[in-house]
């Protein structure tokens, strides 16, 4: 209550002293920070050729990346996937389409380039099933596909996203012989809303993912294995050094993770022009009951319980990091930080020109060859 108090009585005259338009300027940072959005159009469709099925998008540092891609449109195609770069100039890159477009089809010019590729648990061609887990905010779905072993994977998307980013994953831990729960949690737009609809960053949200747990241990599972994305390692960490289930996490799977909010804050901040002590007035607002709550936060977010690196002695399960160099979004920064606290736990391969959460896209190859040396190394298999 002290350390509270005194956090109080540096941050407000600070935003007293800078005056109503900047200290409505911190408090909207960190709004944006807490409140769920989707990802919009981050790319334009130039042209599409029916005939060759190919089309042409402005060129980004994400689609000229090599490998399979989806693309989010608006008419007749509400979503495609996109194959092999067939060429590229300064401005512009002509991609392989891998789903059909027909002569005359209405695509619009904005459009949002996804690593997600699979958009529905069908395409897999796996058995799968709906299922609901009761969490503390509600019933929240969930897919899962089953298979021999006791040791079931726990799926947690990223932030701004739904449980389709995980399908990517499915196919490797299916092969070997792990069941998959790829689940939802609370303000994702599948799960049930909370009381301000407000992202906790993790602090909230680990219980949505206990409950999974629960699921999972009353439905034949023996132990968990938690992979996250994103934000969704965020929550899985905060879940591992949080459950009450903890003895029964058998290990983590972290790719592009959030491992310490303060290093991606800063980073991002930087990477819209947001100078200091803007980022730092920003996280120093949630931190505070009063001033997170102005932000559109719940509660007041302890950035210091967020960060695993400090944390890293918590951490028992062992644990796979799969993080681009040159992630572009959530800097690798932290993970490799984590490696280096945890060398006994922590196994982090090397890969770089992936960017953020496109690992699998861009070298599936070397991306499945990853997880499932580390799943052999680990013992995790159907007889496990």
């Amino acid at each position: 209550m002290k350390s509270l108090r005194h956090a109080v009585a540096l941050l407000l005259p600070v935003l007293l002293a800078l005056g109503a338009a900047s200290a409505l300027l911190v408090l909207s940072i960190a709004r944006r920070v807490v409140m769920p959005t989707r990802s919009g159009p981050n790319t334009k469709i130039l042209a599409v050729d029916t005939g060759a099925q190919t089309i042409e998008l402005a060129r980004t540092l994400d689609t000229e990346l090599p490998g399979r891609y989806g693309l989010y449109t608006t008419g007749t195609y509400g979503y495609v996937k996109l194959g092999a770069v067939l060429s590229a100039d300064s401005t512009t890159v002509r991609r392989k389409l891998l789903t059909q477009i027909e002569p005359g089809a209405r695509v619009d010019r904005d459009a949002g380039f996804s690593g997600w590729y699979y958009s529905a648990p069908s395409e897999l061609h796996l058995p799968w099933s709906n299922v609901l887990i009761g969490s503390p905010a509600g019933p929240c779905p969930a897919w899962f596909f089953p298979a021999a072993s006791s040791t079931w994977v726990i799926q947690v998307h990223g932030r701004g996203t739904t449980r389709a980013e995980c399908l990517r994953a499915v196919p490797v831990l299916h092969a070997a012989g792990l069941p998959n729960l790829v689940v939802s949690y609370r303000n994702d737009g599948e799960a049930p809303r909370s009381r301000g609809g407000a992202y906790a960053l993790g602090a909230a949200e680990w219980r949505d993912v206990d409950a999974a747990i629960a699921y999972a241990l009353r439905h034949g599972a023996e132990r968990v294995i938690l992979m996250g994305w994103s934000m969704g390692g965020a929550v899985s960490l905060q879940t591992a050094v949080n459950s009450g289930n903890r003895d029964r996490i058998a290990g983590l799977i972290l790719e592009s993770p959030v491992v310490d909010w303060r290093t991606v804050l800063r980073y991002q901040a930087r990477e819209a022009g947001l100078r200091a002590p803007l980022p730092a007035l920003a996280m120093g607002a949630l931190s505070l009951p009063v001033t997170a709550r102005l932000s559109g936060a719940e509660d007041a977010i302890a950035f210091d319980r967020l960060d695993m690196v400090a944390r890293a002695e918590e951490l028992a399960a062992p644990t796979l990091i799969l993080h681009s160099d040159d992630d572009g979004f959530v800097p690798a920064d932290a993970s490799h930080a984590l490696r280096d606290a945890r060398p006994d736990l922590v196994t982090m391969p090397v890969f770089s020109g992936a960017r953020h959460t496109k690992i699998w896209n861009y070298d599936e190859t070397g991306w499945t060859a990853a997880i499932r040396d580390w799943l052999a190394a680990q013992g995790f298999s159907a007889s496990a």
